[in-house]
């Protein structure tokens, strides 16, 4: 035995042992176990809420999709009814400007005509009047005075039978 108590090795091995039943002892066991479990319980929470924010993030793309979605068919939708009006606009602008036209084309005409109707009168007009001076002239030089004076009385009476 003398032997055993001078041997290094065995030393160490009962310093190995009594360092174990310390540790025992103290409960590094019992912490070293909770402090798993504590890191166990950790890690499980946060994949917890890593797998909860995944849903919530897979859920806030589903979401942003069927709004990119609608915005898009909506978009659709502004585009058509813009194409519509537009063409409703040049439709109706088109209608417009051949009404004007053709009003304008209408008051051209009625000025054309007044216009002819003034200058016919007025022709007509100057004819009587160049025929008036002509048949004076005429009547002047050709007629006598008493034969003037029948003339005249003839086309007075004739006026006023007229103007009756």
């Amino acid at each position: 035995m003398n032997y055993l108590l001078s041997d290094t090795s065995f030393w160490a091995f009962v310093g190995l042992i009594l360092f174990f039943v310390v540790i025992i002892f103290v409960g590094a066991p019992k912490m070293i176990g909770k402090a798993l479990d504590d890191r166990a319980d950790l890690i499980r929470k946060e994949l917890d809420e890593a797998r909860r924010l995944r849903e919530e993030a897979q859920e806030l793309m589903a979401t942003y999709e069927r709004k990119q979605t609608e915005a898009a068919a909506e978009a659709e939708a502004i585009i058509k009814q813009a194409k519509a009006e537009a063409e409703y606009l040049r439709e109706n602008a088109k209608s417009e400007i051949a009404q004007r036209v053709e009003r304008r084309t209408a008051m051209a005409e009625q000025r054309i005509a007044q216009a002819e109707a003034q200058a016919a009168k007025e022709v007509k007009a100057l004819a009587a009047d160049l025929a008036i001076e002509a048949a004076q002239h005429l009547l002047s030089k050709k007629l006598s005075k008493t034969q003037r004076n029948a003339l005249l009385k003839a086309d007075t009476s004739a006026l006023k039978d007229q103007l009756n």
